[in-house]
C-alpha cells in the first residue's frame, strides 16, 4: 500500500488544490485553541488525577512500567513522545514480528490499518483500556506541554507518514495532532488508511472551533459504544 491511492482520492475532491494560506489555522484561530487546549486539558488532569492513578496501578501489575512513550510527528514535523498507558506487553515488538513472519492474514491486516483486531501483544487490562480509549488519557500531558491538541488528526510515526501520506504529509504536520478528531468519530479501525489519510487533509485544510467543538461532543458516544476500538 502506498500514499498513492489516497492523493487520487483527495485530489477527486479538490482538496490539494486549496490555496497554501488556507492551509493553516489563522493566528486568532491558532492562539484560541491553544487556549482551549490549555484551559480543558489542565483541569481534566486535576479531575482525573485519581482515576489515572489507579489505572497505573492495575497496568503496573504485570510488573512493566504504567505508561510508555512512543516517538511520533507532530506539527512542522517534529517528532514528539506520544504517552499512553502501556496496554501490551514487555516483548511487544518481538511478538509482533513474530506474528507477521508466521501469519499471512495478519501481514495483511497490519499492512492495511497498522492494527491486528487479534493483537497476541495486548493483556487484558489493556484490550479493556484499548476499548474505553482510557490507555490515551495521559496523552492531556502531551496536549499541555503543546506536543497535541485536544482535536486534530491521530498522531503518526514517521514510516506511516512516508508510506501512506506522501504529498499529504503536509496537510497533516500543518496542525497539532489529537487526542479525539474525524478519524476516531468516523469508524475509527472500521475505516480504511486512504479513508483516514482523507479526513485529516479536509481537517487541516478548513480549520474551525466549532468543527472543533462538534468532534469533541461526538467523542464520549463513540468511545462508550466503543465503535471501530480494539
Amino acid at each position: 500500500m502506498s500514499g498513492l491511492p489516497a492523493l487520487e482520492t483527495l485530489r477527486a475532491g479538490s482538496l490539494l488544490a486549496i490555496p497554501a494560506g488556507r492551509r493553516s489555522a489563522s493566528g486568532l484561530h491558532a492562539i484560541a485553541k491553544r487556549a482551549i487546549d490549555i484551559v480543558v486539558s489542565a483541569a481534566a488532569l486535576v479531575v482525573l488525577g485519581l482515576p489515572m492513578a489507579i489505572l497505573a496501578l492495575l497496568v503496573r501489575a504485570d510488573g512493566g512500567p504504567a505508561m510508555f512513550s512512543h516517538t511520533r510527528i507532530g506539527r512542522d514535523g517534529k517528532p514528539f513522545g506520544c504517552l499512553k498507558f502501556r496496554s501490551m506487553v514487555p516483548d511487544a515488538e518481538a511478538r509482533l514480528a513474530a506474528v507477521l513472519a508466521s501469519d499471512e492474514a495478519a501481514r495483511a491486516e497490519w499492512a492495511a490499518t497498522r492494527k491486528l483486531k487479534n493483537d497476541p501483544r495486548v493483556t487484558a487490562v489493556g484490550r479493556f483500556l484499548r476499548s474505553t480509549s482510557l490507555d490515551e488519557l495521559p496523552q492531556l500531558i502531551n496536549v499541555l506541554r503543546g506536543d497535541m491538541s485536544l482535536v486534530g488528526p491521530r498522531p503518526v510515526q514517521a514510516s506511516e507518514l512516508a508510506l501512506y501520506y506522501g504529498a499529504a504529509a503536509e496537510h497533516y504536520q500543518a496542525v497539532r495532532p489529537g487526542i479525539t478528531g474525524p478519524w476516531q468519530i468516523s469508524g475509527r479501525n472500521e475505516t480504511s488508511y486512504d479513508r483516514r489519510v482523507a479526513l485529516d487533509v479536509a481537517y487541516a485544510t478548513k480549520p474551525s472551533l466549532l468543527e472543533d467543538m462538534k468532534i469533541l461532543m461526538r467523542t464520549p458516544a463513540v468511545v462508550l459504544l466503543r465503535r471501530g476500538a480494539y
